[in-house]
């Protein structure tokens, strides 16, 4: 383990408990089953935002800046700073992803933080808090949920394989797969893509336009739990570019990521 590694998992356990901290926050406004009670707006692109997003955005941003000042800042729900590009470390945080999922009562929405050192993550966590589920890893550490330790499915064929994504996505896959199995819809893609680490699913799809605070910390939990996180030419995503933009993206097993990819693309 390097001196960086050895750095980052000592306060490990601090932003574990931020990330507790940030869940318990967002659940005040959460009501399970039934709409928010949190204020609602649209951004200037349509989507929502709630008084709970930038409560816990705030939360994050003092508590996370205070474990390391030196590193830059790139939240969904703060105004971007390009003077984090060429920064050493960069904290990647989406204070509640799925938020559409957070309106309406759906459980399948999470608290995702990460932490980049030159473009790499190094630190990941996905916290579910209607779940009751902490999703964690550190750099050549391994993944965990709840403390325990999390592998991917074994499964290497298609044929009954279960695989989350938007639905054209699927609809395309399936035409050449028609094998697989649909689990119901995972809004929150930290989720997603955590639920193949954790082998829940084999494999998920994530459509372009996901930014690096959908998957930077789901990214390094999938891939400390023996899976791969790609784009559909295989390509790992590259973090803190100019506009942290994603086009289409492929989750899963080492075994069976190559299956699927041949499958979207041929």
């Amino acid at each position: 383990m390097t001196d960086l590694d050895q750095r980052v998992s000592a306060f490990m356990p601090v932003v574990r408990d931020i990330a507790e901290e940030a869940g318990l926050l967002a659940m005040r406004f959460f009501r399970s089953g039934e709409s928010t009670t949190a204020r609602i707006w649209n951004k200037s692109g349509g989507s929502p935002v709630t008084e709970a997003d930038v409560a816990v955005d705030t939360f994050l941003k003092i508590r996370l800046s205070q474990v390391m000042p030196e590193a830059a800042w790139l939240s969904e729900e703060t105004a971007d700073d390009h003077r984090r590009l060429g920064r050493e470390f960069v904290w990647i945080v989406d204070p509640i992803d799925g938020t559409r999922a957070y309106l309406s009562g759906s459980h399948d929405w999470s608290v995702a933080i990460g932490l980049l050192h030159r473009e790499e993550p190094v630190l990941g966590i996905v916290h579910a808090p209607a779940h009751d589920t902490l999703f964690e890893a550190l750099r050549g550490g391994g993944a965990r949920r709840n403390g325990a330790s999390i592998a991917v499915s074994e499964r290497d064929s298609l044929d009954g394989a279960s695989i989350a994504g938007p639905v054209p996505f699927l609809d395309q896959l399936a035409r050449r797969a028609p094998g697989i199995r649909r689990p119901p819809r995972i809004p929150s893609l930290a989720l997603r893509i955590v639920r193949v680490a954790d082998g829940s699913i084999d494999g998920g799809l994530v459509s372009s336009d996901a930014r690096d605070w959908d998957i930077a910390a789901a990214d390094l939990v999938l891939r400390e739990a023996g899976g791969i996180l790609s784009t559909t030419t295989g390509q790992a995503p590259r973090y803190n570019e100019e506009e942290p933009v994603h086009g289409e993206l492929v989750a899963a097993s080492r075994r069976l990521h190559p299956r699927l990819i041949a499958a979207i693309t041929g």
